[in-house]
Formats: structure tokens, sequence, C-alpha cells
């Protein structure tokens, strides 16, 4: 039996991963990558960087597809883009990229740290109104708290 992050470390020797100051550096460029966040809807509501696309993880094989009610149709057809997957750590993205990668996305790549580590290195985050959440507060809200019941 393996762990969570043992299957996390192992898959990401598969895929390429970015630090967030290099994916700071695409979005300055003029060929912007496609931004795809593969939280759950209320983590993305709270805060996200801005003109990121919602793909929760639970739909992503069939948002990747046409001919199903989830299809993103943007996402199906962006299998040669360049698409950056991103998560609250940099742990669910890599499994995330690395299933695109099965599914013939040719330029994928996961944000190591995730909004975490983004937001640790200072960059912008918004809520789903659109306006700027205060550092602080996302300090807080990626502050992992642990109930007795999830330690051992």
């Amino acid at each position: 039996m393996k762990t969570f992050m043992q299957i996390v470390e192992a898959t990401a020797k598969t895929i390429t991963e970015i630090m967030p100051w290099d994916l700071e550096e695409k979005l300055e460029s003029d060929s912007l990558p496609m931004l795809i966040d593969i939280r759950e809807p209320y983590e993305y509501d709270a805060m996200h960087i801005k003109d990121s696309l919602l793909v929760p993880r639970g739909i992503l094989e069939t948002a990747c597809e046409f001919n199903y009610e989830e299809t993103i149709p943007e996402l199906a057809d962006a299998r040669d883009q360049e698409i950056i997957v991103i998560c609250r750590s940099g742990n669910r993205s890599v499994l995330a990229a690395a299933r695109m990668q099965e599914l013939g996305y040719n330029n994928v790549a996961s944000l190591k740290t995730g909004l975490r580590g983004w937001n640790d290195y200072e960059q912008a985050l918004v809520d789903n109104n659109n306006k700027t959440v205060d550092i602080d507060s996302a300090d807080d809200y990626f502050r992992s708290v642990l109930r007795p019941e999830q330690e051992r």
C-alpha cells in the first residue's frame, strides 16, 4: 500500500512542475498559458488566480473530452496549448497534470507549491467577486488545521 504523498512523489517524476516565479514570468509574457484550477468550487470561490478556469478534479477527465455534460470546450480543444494546473499545495495538481498527459495534452505543468506558494510569493489572488484577497487573509485560509480525529 502507498500513501498519498508516495503516489504524488512518484507521479511528480513524470510531469513538469513550475515554481510561482516561473508562472509570474509566463503571465507577464505575450503568450499566456491556460490556468486550470482543479480545487473544489468552495475553494475557488474563496480565492484563486485571476482568469484561471475552475475544473474540479472530480470532473477533470470528462471536462477534457467532448460529448460529456461536463465538457469544457476551450479545455477539450487545448491539447497543444500551454496549460498550468493549480491546486492548494501542488499535490492534487501533480496527479491532474499526469492524467491530462495521459489524455493527450502535450504542454501541461503543475504549479509546484500550489496557491499556498503563490501566496507566499506575495502574488495576487482574487475572490469569486474578482476582488483582491488580502495576503494575511489568504495566509489564514491556507493554514492547515486538522481535527483530532484526522490525526495519527
